[in-house]
């Protein structure tokens, strides 16, 4: 009957057309291929790749890291001719010392000047003492003056030792306030010494610091990628030397925005790696960008001009290997992977 109705090439286009339009909506998703497992393919390994440079300039002497080497943290990866540095510390070390010299003179003048305003308030004491002496031997010899006893040239020599005695005093007492004045002076300049050692002891310590900077040392454990170092290349502050790989990895995955509703972190995730022979490991969601990575492009697209092509977004979703897996040693950071997301999944608490 069929054969009356439809000719062979017509029932061909049909089936063609019937498995077709089941491609279509299979590779949508759409109804009756709904399917709660969301997966992409824009998935890949990441991983904290760190640039190493020097702070310090200078020709590097040795290199003692080959291309893809393990390293550990702390061991020295390149290092530059430190002889300048060394020169410098020292240098530096040596006008700390002349600093710290400077300020125990000042330590010692304080002594001295104390001393010197002992000095001069016993010079005082004495001086009114014989002020006080003089005084008393004019008023008697005014007294036997009255009595007509004393003589006039008796007198007179009493008023010049009197006189004598008040300038002795006042003399004195001026010794006095220049020798506390000495010391005030000492003391207003030992802030000036001590922030003179002080910036001394700063240079030591930048002078030690860019001596250790000679030998750039890995961060963290990992493995070097290509060494750009060459002894005797000579190298700036900024100048990039080689890469450190540690061995901590994590999946960074595109889901487009259509598939994100239902995920939340702590759900399980299934990651197959290209590089294992599709193996599968296993992993969860840690959490989703903050915004979709068109928003961090560095040239954002513009749609309020010219015809508009609505295209679905994709946000990065960050995973985390399960751990206890032994082919999580052999993941680099950039291998591609596949992700699958069951969102029917109760997510994990993350703590």
């Amino acid at each position: 009957m069929l054969k009356r109705i439809f000719s062979p090439a017509t029932l061909i286009l049909l089936v063609v057309g019937i498995v077709g339009l089941g491609l279509v909506l299979y590779a949508w998703r759409l109804p009756p291929f709904t399917s709660s497992i969301e997966m992409t393919d824009n998935a890949y390994v990441r991983g904290y790749v760190t640039t190493l440079s020097p702070q310090v300039s200078g020709y590097v002497v040795e290199v003692p890291v080959k291309d893809y080497q393990s390293v550990k943290a702390g061991d020295v990866v390149t290092r530059i001719d430190d002889r300048i540095y060394r020169q410098k510390l020292a240098q530096a070390e040596a006008t700390l010392d002349s600093q710290k010299a400077a300020l125990a003179n000042s330590h010692q003048q304080e002594v001295s000047a104390k001393a010197n305003i002992a000095s001069s308030e016993a010079a005082v004491t004495s001086v009114e003492a014989a002020f006080t002496q003089a005084r008393l031997a004019e008023e008697r010899q005014q007294n036997l003056s009255r009595s007509g006893v004393g003589t006039a040239s008796g007198q007179e020599e009493a008023e010049a030792n009197l006189e004598k005695a008040r300038a002795a005093v006042q003399q004195a007492e001026a010794a006095l306030e220049v020798s506390r004045q000495q010391l005030q002076t000492i003391i207003v300049n030992r802030a000036s010494l001590e922030a003179a050692v002080a910036s001394a002891e700063a240079a030591v310590e930048l002078a030690r610091i860019d001596l250790d900077n000679t030998a750039i040392r890995a961060p963290r454990d990992g493995h070097v990628g290509e060494v750009g170092a060459r002894v005797g290349q000579y190298v700036t502050a900024g100048t990039q030397l080689m890469a450190v790989v540690p061995d901590d990895v994590w999946v960074i995955a595109s889901f487009k925005e259509t598939q994100l509703q239902g995920m939340q972190a702590g759900q399980p995730v299934t990651i197959s790696v290209d590089a294992l022979g599709h193996r599968r490991l296993t992993g969860y969601i840690e959490r989703f960008s903050p915004a979709a990575a068109s928003e961090f492009a560095v040239i954002r697209s513009d749609n309020a001009t010219g015809n508009f092509v609505k295209i679905a977004q994709r946000v990065g979703v960050r995973i985390r290997f399960d751990d206890g897996q032994d082919a999580i040693r052999d993941l680099q950071p950039g291998l591609s992977v596949i992700v699958r997301v069951d969102k029917t999944q109760a997510p994990r608490s993350l703590g």
